[in-house]
């Protein structure tokens, strides 16, 4: 996360997030415990915003190969029939058992040949404000090269994703029924990008609608000298107080710290430290490099963080 000139030009632009909605919610479901605990967040931001929730599961057909040996098109279509209603009842009971009476969820189910493609589509068609999704915890190499279906759409979406892994603490946790998330600290990790422009936008939106604390975190990597980090130090704090507008600095709650170290491991140390609710990460293109830093840093924060993660692109 290195500094760049491009900070104040930042400033002077981010003046619009006032006319940011969560108008509509999109949770693909999967059946996993992972889906549960996404499920949860969307429906806690769901009563918060006075949003549509609308919760999605994909039946993929190569998952169920005698599809492929259906001796003709009728008892094919018969048997996707039976697969989509199978689909359809499953993803009843999953919200009659993790829902309640406060929101009403409209739920889509849809027989595909890719999940990835399905979401990305009901998306882009029902202009979702934002996807929640579920992440398994799985680190490595492994992780960082094949990916999961969530990995992807975040990649590709065209609204914000919030990755959901870890079990939520007792402060973010859908509780009680009734029980509404509320998101207190929010962390917005800075890389001075005109990319993050967007996602400082989104974290201020947060902050304001919950009433919370926003955190701008740089992290520096190690200098030369004890004297250039300390210079490199400074000058990031500058140029973190001149992010935020003045007019914004009156009506919000924020904090600047700047780190000096491995990325990942910085933010995820300061999100543990500080208790944070909610992790906003902003990425840059989707070109190969980009993508290659977006896995090394965004994954991992993903992966080993205490708390959900927002990636806007």
């Amino acid at each position: 996360m290195q500094s760049s000139p491009t900070a104040p030009t930042m400033s002077r632009r981010i003046n619009s997030y006032s006319m940011l909605e969560n108008k509509l919610i999109l949770c693909p479901i999967d059946f996993s415990e992972f889906s549960a605990r996404a499920f949860h967040h969307a429906l806690s931001l769901a009563e918060h915003y006075h949003a549509k929730l609308v919760v999605q599961h994909v039946v993929e057909l190569w998952r169920h190969p005698p599809a492929e040996f259906a001796v003709s098109a009728k008892i094919y279509d018969e048997f996707c029939q039976s697969l989509s209603e199978r689909g359809t009842e499953k993803l009843q009971e999953f919200v009659n058992n993790n829902a309640h009476d406060g929101i009403q969820a409209e739920l889509v189910v849809q027989n595909g040949s890719d999940a990835l493609e399905s979401i990305l589509s009901l998306a882009q068609a029902r202009e979702a404000d934002v996807i929640v999704m579920g992440t398994h915890g799985r680190r490595g190499y492994d992780r960082l090269m094949l990916g999961s279906v969530t990995d992807r759409v975040m990649r590709r979406a065209p609204c914000p994703v919030l990755a959901v892994c870890c079990p939520p603490s007792d402060t973010v946790a859908a509780g009680a029924e009734g029980d509404i998330h509320h998101l207190s600290r929010i962390l917005f990790c800075v890389d001075f990008s005109e990319n993050s422009e967007r996602a400082l936008e989104y974290a201020m939106f947060v902050t304001t609608e919950y009433d919370g604390e926003l955190t701008l975190l740089h992290v520096l990597e190690e200098g030369d000298s004890p004297a250039k980090t300390e210079e490199a130090m400074a000058t990031a704090t500058e140029q973190l107080d001149k992010l935020i507008p003045q007019e914004r600095r009156q009506t919000l709650k924020i904090k600047t710290a700047v780190r000096v170290g491995s990325p990942y491991r910085q933010i995820v140390q300061f999100a543990l430290e500080t208790q944070i609710e909610l992790i906003v990460m902003g990425v840059r293109g989707r070109g190969a490099l980009d993508l290659a830093v977006f896995g090394s840093t965004t994954y991992r924060v993903i992966q080993l963080g205490s708390c959900p993660v927002l990636v806007h692109v």
